[in-house]
């Protein structure tokens, strides 16, 4: 069986970047356990610092999508979505991907399997998936993680890049594929 040049490379890409970080360590006389486990410490408090933040958003996510509430907001919004060119499908999509990865993944998956891979429908939300970001989760990540209490603008300007990126993926869907 041949193994094609960029499998091999990205067989190795791995253990080679452990192994010259290590190098890179020993090289500077770096106390390499050490200073791996005081990360691995520093790690373990962030997670303990940011957990209730990320066990809230969970739970609102539970909640927003057993209560139904996702299927009226959807509803409600589909008209608006379908001036910019964002199928309806999609919106629950839309909507979901700023508060939860796994959700949108579920998400996607069940539009790939409904409308299949190759339909306009497939492709927009693939191409969402794939330009937008789960904004709250990582502002409670990053934020959370350096005590920042006061976001200012950035969820402003994350939410409006979020709503740039879907229409952006409805439009290059159309003009690349076409309906």
């Amino acid at each position: 069986m041949k193994i094609s040049v960029l499998t091999a490379i990205s067989a190795y890409m791995l253990p080679v970047a452990v192994m010259a970080i290590l190098c890179a360590g020993l090289a500077k006389k770096v106390k390499i356990f050490e200073t791996f486990t005081e990360g691995a410490s520093e790690g373990i408090t962030t997670v303990i610092r940011i957990l209730p933040t990320l066990v809230g958003i969970m739970t609102a996510i539970g909640v927003f999508r057993a209560s139904g509430a996702l299927e009226a907001v959807v509803s409600l919004l589909a008209p608006v979505a379908s001036l910019f060119g964002i199928p309806a499908e999609t919106m629950p999509l839309v909507l979901m991907r700023p508060v939860s990865g796994s959700a949108t993944m579920a998400i996607a998956a069940e539009i790939i399997n409904m409308y299949g891979p190759d339909s306009y429908v497939g492709r927009v939300a693939s191409t969402m998936l794939g330009s937008t970001e789960t904004i709250f989760y990582t502002l409670a990540v990053y934020y959370g993680s350096v005590g920042v209490r006061n976001i200012r603008y950035t969820l402003v300007a994350a939410l409006i890049a979020d709503g740039v990126s879907a229409v952006s993926s409805a439009l290059l869907c159309v003009l690349i594929f076409g309906r």
